[in-house]
């Protein structure tokens, strides 16, 4: 690492003991907003591409030293107020019974869901005997940073899984999966319900290991209906919302590309709601009030701006939300190619603004 570009992390709250991120999370008082980046462990940086050269990519998630390092890189890289767990969402599928193969196009499954027998066939897997590198990387992590900041354990939302799951891969609209969810829908809530127990597991397993906050994913919510959503994706949510909540623990749900369910997202009870850029903040926090902190939202596309520039459409977010629960983030993850002087530029100017 180049020492001339390492920002040192950022203290915990001073107003008191509970790490800043969390305490934002609670909506309690905080000095300053806490800002992360959602894949901030990834290629843009030069120790993480360095680390990828001797291992594949699910070689990493599964070797714990390993994704503890690549975890605790930004942190020391640029600062950040938390350390998210390097993992993938795609894991507890495999836990499940389901074959997942990662290949240059993105993940595929080549045996899909596709009916109410390949259904019954998964199971809830316990994440000690299926997953247990997860585990295993979280107490590791969390013994190095020694509290420095928090660590954000995360997992796919049921209805972003069952995308997978049942179109056996990526793509544009997951039309496979919305036609199981039109021409069989007692089958597709039955698949959702599974899929909640299992990321409910797991997300328990990760809070037993140290983790202080979970993030929930629906990375495809936003390809349904508000009354979609609410029939099929919302209990299944809830449900993983309540149990985390029930271990003591702030819960975020993200969704992608879903203004439209903002008040949905906010109905399954999350402490959280993670936003991407095509959502306006003033206009969630004013129809919200303080039922939620909200988190994001910068285009990830805005880091390959100049700095003064990054540093000009914080400030305009922070204007906006000024006194308001706010978590600092980007829309999306940050790209492969960002500068790292940029995202370090993004991270220095959010906890600079309010200073």
């Amino acid at each position: 690492m180049n020492p001339s570009l390492s920002t040192p992390a950022a203290p915990p709250d001073v107003m008191s003991s509970t790490p800043l991120l969390v305490a934002a999370a609670r909506r309690q008082a905080c000095k300053r907003a806490p800002v992360w980046i959602m894949r901030q462990a990834g290629r843009y940086l030069p120790e993480y591409r360095a680390v990828r050269e001797t291992v594949s990519f699910m070689g990493l998630c599964k070797t714990p030293e390993l994704a503890a390092e690549v975890t605790i890189q930004p942190v020391d890289r640029l600062g950040v107020d938390a350390a998210i767990l390097f993992s993938d969402i795609l894991i507890p599928l495999e836990a499940m019974g389901l074959e997942v193969e990662f290949t240059e196009r993105g993940p595929r499954l080549p045996a899909p869901v596709r009916d109410r027998a390949a259904i019954d066939r998964l199971v809830v897997p316990d994440p000690a005997e299926k997953m247990p590198f997860v585990a295993a990387a979280i107490r590791i992590i969390v013994e190095r940073l020694a509290g420095r900041v928090p660590v954000i354990g995360f997992a796919g939302a049921p209805f972003t899984l069952a995308c997978y799951a049942v179109d056996g891969g990526g793509s544009k609209d997951f039309a496979r999966t919305r036609a199981m969810m039109h021409s069989a829908p007692a089958d597709f809530a039955a698949l959702l319900d599974r899929l909640a127990d299992t990321v409910a597991a797991s997300l328990e397993a990760q809070v037993d290991a140290g983790v202080g906050l979970v993030q929930i994913f629906d990375s495809w919510g936003g390809n349904l209906s508000e009354g979609q959503w609410r029939t099929f994706a919302l209990p299944a949510t809830a449900k993983i919302v309540s149990r985390l909540q029930a271990r003591g623990v702030p819960v975020t749900l993200y969704l992608g590309g879903g203004p439209h369910l903002i008040d949905a997202m906010a109905d399954t009870g999350a402490d959280v709601l993670g936003l991407d850029w095509r959502v306006d903040l003033e206009t969630v926090l004013d129809r919200l009030g303080d039922r939620v902190t909200v988190q994001g939202n910068l285009d990830p596309t805005l880091l390959y701006a100049p700095p003064a520039r990054i540093r000009e459409e914080v400030a305009r977010i922070a204007r906006g939300v000024a006194q308001r629960p706010h978590i600092w983030n980007l829309g999306h993850g940050i790209l492969p190619d960002v500068p790292v002087e940029h995202a370090q530029a993004f991270v220095r100017a959010c906890q600079e603004i309010q200073a």
